[in-house]
């Protein structure tokens, strides 16, 4: 049935040597009238929380890594995550695509460590911590073709 929205099953574990994981977001995108939409939903969240069911957002509750030892917040964030998730605004008129984004609790940036290393202050030029990302390929969906 061309109409049901599709579903999407999402896996993700953490780097053996680095911080927990923080969320999965699916990022949306679509067109209507000529114009290009795009929507970010929280899709799991570490912890017990849940996206807030408004703005699909999870509460912010990660902690910056311990920028004189670079070791990230051990206390926040998961091993792994699954999770599925339904588009809750699918129109099946409309062409979009998506694709799945995870995101880690904060951790050093490159030029903290080699900062650190050298016994010198990290640049006031670049963020201290970063939060590193991992994104998958786009899935595509077009009215009217085959499933």
């Amino acid at each position: 049935d061309s109409t049901k929205a599709p579903t999407f099953v999402v896996w993700a574990l953490k780097d053996p040597d680095s911080g927990n994981l923080d969320r999965i977001q699916i990022i949306k995108g679509w067109t209507k009238d000529g114009d290009t939409h795009e929507q970010v939903f929280d899709v799991a969240c570490a912890g017990s929380d849940l996206p807030d069911p408004e703005s699909h957002r999870c509460p912010n509750r990660t902690k910056a890594p311990d920028l004189t030892t670079c070791e990230p917040d051990t206390t926040s964030g998961a091993k792994t995550f699954n999770t599925w998730w339904r588009d809750p605004a699918f129109d099946p008129t409309e062409n979009a695509f998506y694709y799945v984004r995870v995101l880690q609790v904060p951790t050093c940036r490159w030029s903290t460590y080699d900062a650190n290393r050298l016994g010198v202050e990290p640049s006031p030029l670049v963020p201290s911590a970063i939060r590193e990302r991992a994104i998958t390929s786009p899935i595509w969906y077009e009215p009217g073709v085959a499933e």
